[in-house]
């Protein structure tokens, strides 16, 4: 073995073999491979353990000579009784010894963890979990922003960037004590670290009935390619529809108060809303609309008054951009509607690829 010289020292003589496994064997860090499963309505599957206070996801130390993704699926077997492929990386962490914050009595080195997809598991599967009678003492769905208070904070930043890179689907993600050295837009504004906007209402076809009354209106807004746009708040990466209030100046149109905000906004302009639907809070007489058109950009939106700031656009799959929002059972029934109106658009269905960020504000 020949190690390079550094400019202007003098040329070190050729290392031996055994020299240089001795110098590489110093610098070993630990393996370890976690597994990230959510449920059909976005949450994270988190353990409770008996050997700390805080949850941790499936998973553990990789064994000697064994792949990081095989000790992904045989520890996913031994903690939950499941038998599953770890053939998806979402991400590939390097955790610094200082990072992780371990007692000294640990002596730890410094780890690279694998973070693998699990999928999305219905409740059949979830049924069919069988814990151990050690070290496992519970499991429990969380909703994503409540991972920093269940894991600890290196973990839940490893969680977080995770998951943000599943909902992106641009492949697996280099991270730094838990952090992408490549942050995307969902990583930037910190997307799921604050709870998504939460909306459990029931799901209708067709106009509101005249009894409701009409409080908010959005829209599933469609670029040529069938992607959707979508409205990240700045502050908190909270993600929203497109849409609004009904103010007098839209004359008690629906259509009118989405193609206001929609400019107002995002700096759309839309061809002829479709009315897709609406949604029933169970406890008012308050209903939402919900409207799909193709929209045109005009550029970037105006900054906000008083913030100077103004949403962040992106640009994403119907598939991807329900993920961002909390919306309960009814989001797979809106989706099929929204596929339907999509196809009367004739607009294509979207190719799964990255989220698509569009120019900030102007001055």
């Amino acid at each position: 073995m020949t190690p390079t010289t550094p400019p202007g020292e003098q040329p070190r003589r050729p290392m031996s073999d055994e020299e240089y496994a001795a110098l590489r064997a110093r610098a070993a860090l630990w393996v370890g491979a976690s597994v990230l499963i959510t449920n059909r309505l976005g949450k994270v599957l988190i353990q409770h353990v008996d050997y700390r206070d805080t949850c941790l996801l499936p998973g553990g130390g990789v064994d000697e000579g064994e792949s990081p993704a095989h000790a992904a699926a045989r520890e996913v077997m031994e903690e939950l009784g499941i038998v599953t492929m770890a053939d998806r990386g979402l991400a590939v962490d390097w955790v610094s010894a200082e990072g992780f914050g371990a007692r000294p009595s640990v002596r730890f080195p410094g780890e690279i963890v694998h973070v693998f997809d699990g999928g999305t598991w219905d409740e059949t599967r979830i049924a069919k979990i069988c814990l151990p009678d050690y070290e496992i003492t519970g499991i429990e769905f969380v909703e994503p922003s409540q991972l920093p208070d269940k894991l600890s904070p290196s973990d839940a930043r490893r969680a977080l960037s995770a998951l943000r890179a599943r909902i992106n689907a641009a492949g697996t993600v280099l991270l730094e004590n838990g952090l992408p050295i490549a942050p995307t837009v969902l990583d930037r504004l910190a997307v799921l670290h604050t709870a998504r906007a939460k909306l459990h209402y029931l799901w209708h076809e067709g106009p509101s009935p005249h009894e409701r009354t009409v409080t908010k209106v959005q829209g599933w807004l469609f670029a040529p390619d069938g992607r959707v746009l979508v409205l990240l708040e700045p502050e908190t990466g909270t993600a929203h529809l497109p849409g609004g209030v009904p103010e007098p100046q839209d004359q008690g149109d629906p259509a009118s108060t989405l193609c206001r905000e929609a400019a107002k906004h995002a700096a759309a302009l839309l061809r002829t809303p479709l009315l897709l639907g609406h949604l029933t809070d169970p406890r008012t007489r308050h209903t939402h609309l919900r409207y799909a058109a193709m929209f045109t950009d005009t550029g970037a939106p105006p900054a906000g008054p008083g913030t100077g700031r103004s949403h962040t656009r992106i640009l994403a799959t119907p598939k991807l951009a329900s993920q961002l929002f909390n919306w309960g059972e009814q989001t797979t029934t809106q989706l099929a509607a929204v596929h339907q109106a999509r196809r009367r658009l004739g607009l294509p269905r979207a190719a799964p690829q990255p989220v698509t960020e569009l120019p900030g504000p102007t001055s």
